[in-house]
C-alpha cells in the first residue's frame, strides 16, 4: 500500500493503524506528482489517496493511476464526508471512499472485494 497525504501526521497515523491491521505499507507521498512517481517505482496494489493535495486533486491522480492499466486499487480519503463529492469518487476510477475519521483496515478491505 502507498499512502498519499500532504499531512505527515496523517500518513504516520494511517501507516501505524493499517500495518497493525495487516496491511504492508511500502511507501508514502505528499502530493499528486510524487504519488504518480511512487506508483511507477513501487507498483503498490492499493493507494490510499487524500482528495485534497497541494498540486492536484485526488480525483485527478486517481483517474491517472486507474486509467493507465496498472490495476492499482485507489481508495480516496478526506476529512469531509463522501457525500460532499457527489459522483467524483466513482468517475475517478477509485474503488471507493473512506472518511479519515473512519479509516480502518476492515473498511479498506471491504472496498477491495
Amino acid at each position: 500500500m502507498l499512502i498519499v497525504d500532504d499531512h505527515p501526521s496523517f500518513r504516520a497515523n494511517a501507516r501505524a493503524l493499517l500495518e497493525a491491521e495487516g496491511f504492508d505499507v511500502i511507501g508514502e507521498a505528499s502530493d499528486g506528482e510524487s504519488a504518480v512517481q511512487a506508483c511507477c517505482d513501487l507498483n503498490p496494489d492499493v493507494v490510499l489517496l487524500d482528495v485534497q493535495l497541494p498540486d492536484r486533486t485526488g480525483f485527478e491522480v486517481a483517474s491517472e493511476l486507474t486509467g493507465n492499466g496498472s490495476g492499482v486499487n485507489v481508495v480516496l480519503v478526506s476529512s469531509r464526508d463522501g457525500g460532499d463529492y457527489g459522483p467524483l469518487v466513482e468517475e475517478s476510477g477509485a474503488s471507493g471512499f473512506v472518511p479519515k475519521g473512519e479509516l480502518s483496515g476492515a473498511r479498506i478491505a471491504a472496498l477491495l472485494r
